[in-house]
């Protein structure tokens, strides 16, 4: 679970696609931008980036994206999956509290928060855009607590 319940959802956006598998709670960054306000562009397509250098974060995921053969088995709506090419739901603006975080960092409440490789969040801005600050530390679980501002 890279999320925990306790979320604060004040914008989220839902016209995005995302065509790999993934774990919510990462941010996600633009892979291709579709055009205008179409809700349902097809090239508006989001992934975890790669590296930190050119990421476009778009916002944190809050779907777990899965690829399932839908013709043995159903999509567990419960655990807000979504299959693969699918639109994703992304927090523009809120508070999570996430496990998706860079290995062995000590971020302080206050800390500024940037994107980092695959989609993990860390403390580094080196070639990183600030995606929003730390609420807190990091617990024993791995957990850390994240308003999240993209604008």
């Amino acid at each position: 679970m890279a999320l925990k319940p306790d979320r604060i959802e004040l914008l989220t956006d839902i016209s995005f696609f995302m065509n790999t598998t993934a774990e919510r709670g990462g941010v996600v960054s633009a892979v291709t931008m579709g055009s205008g306000v179409a809700m349902d562009d097809a090239a508006a397509v989001v992934a975890y980036a790669a590296a930190a250098s050119g990421a476009r974060p778009v916002g944190v995921l809050l779907n777990d994206v899965v690829n399932l053969d839908l013709t043995r088995q159903h999509i567990n709506w419960h655990k807000d999956e979504v299959q693969v090419g699918g639109k994703v739901t992304v927090l523009r603006n809120g508070q999570v509290t996430t496990n998706k975080l860079v290995d062995s960092i000590t971020p302080d409440a206050g800390a500024p928060a940037y994107v980092g490789a695959s989609g993990l969040i860390g403390t580094s801005s080196t070639n990183a855009v600030q995606i929003g600050q730390f609420l807190s530390g990091v617990d024993s679980d791995g957990y850390a607590k994240i308003s999240v501002n993209i604008a």
